[in-house]
């Protein structure tokens, strides 16, 4: 187990070597990714992305959940505080999904579930949590739903036994 004395250790070898002064908030490329928390699955290395070119939320099963649409208007808010403007231009969303994912183990959990999607049971079918593929087209929707038109809302599924993302839902803009 990595204590705190490992952390602070590690944290202090992290600032010697210049940590991230002279990043920006905001991401450079325009992305953000929304993501699930299993550490085989850390969207920068499945991605290629290198630091301070996206924006990475990470929670259970990568779902797109009443939760993180608040947690988007929040950083939408950011945006507009830094800039002075009416909040961020057109960006890119990514939905990043993968096989093996524990969520799926949830499904024995419906009342769970229906609390974290903030759903009536009967409505959980709909949110495809035993089929990836399924799930990260259902977030999508949501996403573009939820944003301006114009933004752009991709879907992938990242097989964890590969190491390859399969675009399920090609990055088009939304319609809300």
């Amino acid at each position: 187990m990595i204590d705190t004395d490992e952390l602070v250790r590690r944290n202090a070898g992290f600032a010697d070597r210049g940590s991230y002064a002279g990043l920006g908030l905001m991401p450079g490329g325009g992305l953000t990714v929304i993501g699930c928390v299993d550490p085989r699955v850390d969207p920068t290395g499945v991605l290629g992305l290198d630091l301070g070119e996206a924006a990475v939320i990470r929670n259970v099963g990568g779902r797109v959940t009443p939760a993180t649409l608040r947690t988007l208007g929040m950083l939408a808010k950011v945006v507009q505080a830094r800039t002075g403007g009416s909040g961020p231009g057109i960006g890119h969303y990514a939905v990043l999904h993968h096989t093996d994912c524990g969520i799926t183990d949830l499904a024995a959990f419906p009342d769970l579930l229906a609390e974290y999607f903030e759903v009536p049971a009967a409505d959980l079918p709909a949110r495809a949590v035993t089929d990836p593929r399924a799930a990260v087209r259902a977030d999508v929707g949501i996403l573009k739903g939820a944003l301006r038109p114009g933004v752009l809302v991709t879907g992938l599924v990242y097989d964890v036994a590969t190491g390859l993302v399969d675009v399920v839902v090609p990055g088009v803009p939304g319609d809300a």
